[in-house]
């Protein structure tokens, strides 16, 4: 048995010794030591914190800038008569768009005529019993009631007048039912509230209109524009309202200049981006509603890293970047990194190096040959 014994430890330990061998026969990464005249074709670059101001690279779409756009309402109820200007043309502020057969001149101008025989005809009689009050000819209480019949029919007046206002009556028209002459036939014109470019038309000729409610058209200021850009969270801490901005579109080399003017509140649920509005000029109303552009928001906040240069990263053949780090002894070694953003010619680090370690910048090739010889 206690041969047995024997025999069974000395395997066990034969086993163990084996182990042993095996990992100290596994060579170990070792680095490139270059000769003196060899270190010539090599640059090296000492690692340190740096600050640097990022650029967030996106797309958007361009959109109205709805602080120089309105949507125009039909101001009174009625089938189109007449369409006056072509989708895409400029207008000027009060400009007709279209015309309307309304009924409502013809309601309007009725209840003004009314009003305005009935105020005349009360503030005779009021001043009629105001005379006869000072010579006792009419009770106090009857004079009283005449003014309050004069001054409510007065106050129905000037309330049809500004009826007749609000449908853009014209003042000569307007003086005539004043005089008492027939009024002609008026038609209603939908005009521009403001200076723009007529942008889209919802009405067609004949079509029933119903007073502020139906949409007629849309007029706006081209000379600025909108452009809804999509910052993803990773990005989203290095925007900030007042940022500069640059638009750029695939027409050839076009470039339009902007400002971040707001930052949404919630996220979009299609996309889980933050939609930054940048607010561009226009020159030559180049930018159109809908077309996607690319965005440069060049943030303002200042952020730091360890900042190496572009030509220092190299790739293995997993295809991971990696640099060659100066070892205490003078040679150099791989050394695998995490690359973080691009400012520039410069990555930021993230991972693998430390402030004061020597990389080479120049030359990461040649010694990158020498270990593989």
């Amino acid at each position: 048995m206690r041969a047995l014994a024997t025999v069974a430890l000395l395997a066990l330990l034969a086993g163990c010794s084996a182990k042993v061998d095996d990992s100290a026969a596994t060579p170990a990464a070792t680095g490139v030591t270059l000769k003196p005249a060899q270190r010539q074709n090599i640059r090296v670059f000492a690692v340190k914190s740096a600050k640097y101001r990022r650029t967030i690279e996106t797309s958007g779409a361009v959109d109205f800038d709805n602080d120089q756009s309105t949507s125009v309402l039909a101001p009174f109820s009625g089938p189109v008569s007449r369409l006056l200007v072509p989708l895409g043309a400029n207008v000027k502020e009060g400009e007709a768009l279209a015309t309307v057969d309304s009924p409502d001149f013809a309601a309007a101008i009725g209840s003004y005529r009314k009003a305005l025989s009935t105020a005349r005809t009360l503030r005779r009689l009021a001043d009629v019993d105001k005379d006869l009050l000072e010579h006792q000819g009419v009770a106090q209480k009857e004079a009283a009631q005449a003014e309050t019949d004069a001054t409510s029919a007065e106050a129905d007046r000037d309330a049809a007048l500004q009826a007749l206002v609000s449908l853009k009556v014209s003042a000569p028209a307007i003086k005539d039912i004043e005089d008492g002459k027939p009024a002609s036939r008026l038609d209603g014109s939908i005009r521009s509230p403001i200076a723009g470019t007529l942008v889209e038309r919802l009405i067609t000729p004949g079509q029933l209109l119903e007073a502020g409610t139906t949409p007629c058209f849309t007029v706006a200021d081209l000379s600025r524009v909108w452009v809804r850009a999509q910052v993803f969270d990773a990005d989203l801490a290095a925007v900030s309202v007042g940022d500069a901005a640059e638009v750029v579109t695939g027409v050839g080399s076009n470039r339009f200049a902007g400002t971040v003017d707001n930052i949404a509140a919630l996220v979009d649920p299609d996309t889980r981006s933050i939609v930054v509005r940048v607010v561009v000029k226009n020159p030559g109303d180049f930018l159109k509603k809908q077309m996607y552009v690319r965005v440069l928001i060049k943030s303002r906040q200042e952020s730091s890293g360890l900042l190496v240069p572009v030509s220092a990263m190299l790739r293995d053949d997993e295809n991971l970047p990696f640099v060659y780090l100066e070892q205490k002894d003078g040679s150099f070694a791989r050394q695998r990194v995490t690359l973080g953003y691009r400012a520039d010619d410069q990555y930021d680090i993230t991972e693998g190096l430390h402030a004061g370690d020597q990389v080479v910048v120049d030359g990461g090739i040649f010694v990158q040959f020498m270990q593989n010889q």
